[in-house]
């Protein structure tokens, strides 16, 4: 038996050193070394256990037939997905304590009918789960009460616990909640710690890839909003899920950092209630504000997530600096990329916002990062800074570029098209767009700009 080794490992990158370090030579930060005692010799014989199952093959041996995917019955879910659970995939699931993700995967747990589901958590006892479980099926949100007459739940901590479970359940997906609190008895430190998630970690991996069983792991994440653990962890797993939301709205946001299996531009929108998550099927019903009298400052934009338009109401407040340095501030807008539309509208356009504080919100707690909601921003702040409201019918889609002109932007035929759905009269758009656009086809009035100027005119002279 090879003798114990002892040393230190970076929380942040997973860096390993002989010897404690103050600053991290791989990543930079400071203070993030801990101690961590592992017995290699256990390591080497549970990372080669698979190794005999494999065989090389030529590619063109290789079937290239499409993987029947496990759907989860959720069509949020699914949408960030990519369609589905992929057999023998590995997912990790990240996000705020006390966010909802317990509950998401739970839910989908019993939401999935004939299939069998073993969820093990290491945080809660199973009379805890069976609680939520009552309240998630009381709703009716997961179906019928009988779908979870195949799903199996257990409170363990091990991993060779975990597998003598699995051995003799043969279940058709695993759900692990949560993987800081799992330990192995191959490595000699705390659960958390940097050698036990990593080697957790890769346990769960060869199962799901030896095994064609779907893992799902919940992770936490650090103050600074990263996942808890190195960052090899995410290079392990085959899709990593951020699960967000702002408290006082009760809104969730489902987020895919990483696929192998689909596109990361989708998002699920969930609404958290007493009794579990429900799906937001139409988003701009939360995005666009209720309000009975119509203020200066609010434009509606019409971006895109992935392939679903969304139309966001953006909300702007232009006043006198009262101190002798005018404040720039943005929620859920990039504050740099705020500060150019400021510059471009005052060097190019002429508009004296230098003295002036600008403040900018995104209704409903999203954060954007389309560039189609350029030309949105700029007449929000435009209508703050002459006081008059923007009609609330008119909509937006339309990048602006630092001389002050209106660029296009991608698949503007499904925000226009969601436009006209949902009623609006108007959408400026960039007369680049506007060239390739059947405009018998839609009942809303399209209007082409080609400079900031043009929308200013139309809505304000």
């Amino acid at each position: 038996m090879a003798k114990a080794k002892t040393y230190y490992s970076c929380s942040n990158c997973g860096y390993q050193s002989s010897s404690w370090l103050g600053k991290c030579p791989e990543c930079g930060k400071w203070n993030s070394f801990t101690e961590e005692v592992s017995q290699p010799s256990a390591v080497v014989r549970a990372s080669t256990a698979g190794a005999a199952f494999s065989k090389p093959k030529l590619i063109h041996e290789v079937s290239s037939s499409e993987t029947k995917r496990i759907p989860t019955h959720c069509a949020e879910f699914d949408r960030v997905l990519g369609g589905g659970i992929v057999p023998g995939s590995l997912l990790l699931l990240g996000g705020e304590p006390g966010i909802g993700k317990s509950t998401l995967l739970l839910q989908t747990a019993l939401s999935i009918p004939g299939c069998r589901i073993l969820y093990v958590s290491g945080e809660e006892s199973e009379q805890q789960i069976k609680m939520r479980a009552d309240r998630i099926m009381s709703s009716g949100e997961a179906g019928a009460a009988s779908r979870g007459e195949e799903c199996y739940v257990v409170s363990q901590t091990v991993t060779q616990r975990i597998m003598e479970h699995v051995e003799s359940l043969h279940p058709d997906l695993l759900i692990i909640d949560s993987i800081q609190t799992i330990c192995t008895e191959a490595i000699e430190s705390s659960a958390g710690s940097i050698s036990q998630i990593r080697e957790c970690t890769s346990e769960f991996q060869r199962y799901a890839k030896e095994s064609g069983v779907p893992v799902l792991l919940v992770g936490h994440i650090t103050k600074d909003g990263t996942l808890a653990g190195p960052k090899v962890m995410e290079h392990i797993v085959d899709c990593v899920l951020q699960f967000e939301g702002d408290r006082n709205y009760g809104y969730r946001l489902l987020r895919s950092l990483k696929n192998r299996f689909g596109s990361t531009a989708e998002i699920g929108i969930f609404e958290m209630h007493g009794d579990g998550l429900r799906e937001v099927a139409n988003p701009s019903e939360f995005l666009l504000s209720q309000r009975d009298e119509n203020l200066s400052g609010c434009a509606i934009a019409a971006t895109l997530e992935g392939i679903r338009p969304m139309f966001i109401e953006v909300q702007s407040l232009v006043s006198s600096a009262v101190y002798g340095t005018p404040q720039r501030n943005a929620n859920g807008f990039d504050f740099r990329r705020l500060s150019m539309l400021l510059a471009v509208l005052e060097k190019r356009c002429g508009f004296k916002l230098g003295a002036k504080d600008v403040f900018l919100n995104l209704a409903g707690g999203m954060r954007v990062s389309d560039p189609a909601i350029d030309l949105a921003v700029a007449c929000s702040i435009l209508s703050s800074n002459v006081d008059i409201p923007i009609p609330p019918r008119y909509c937006f889609a339309a990048e602006m570029g630092l001389s002050g002109e209106v660029r296009s932007v991608g698949r503007v035929e499904h925000r226009i098209a969601e436009a006209d759905r949902l009623g609006f009269e108007k959408i400026f758009v960039s007369k680049y767009n506007a060239r390739t656009l059947n405009k018998k086809r839609y009942n809303i009035d399209i209007v082409e700009v080609s400079v900031i100027e043009d929308a200013f005119r139309a809505l304000f002279a």
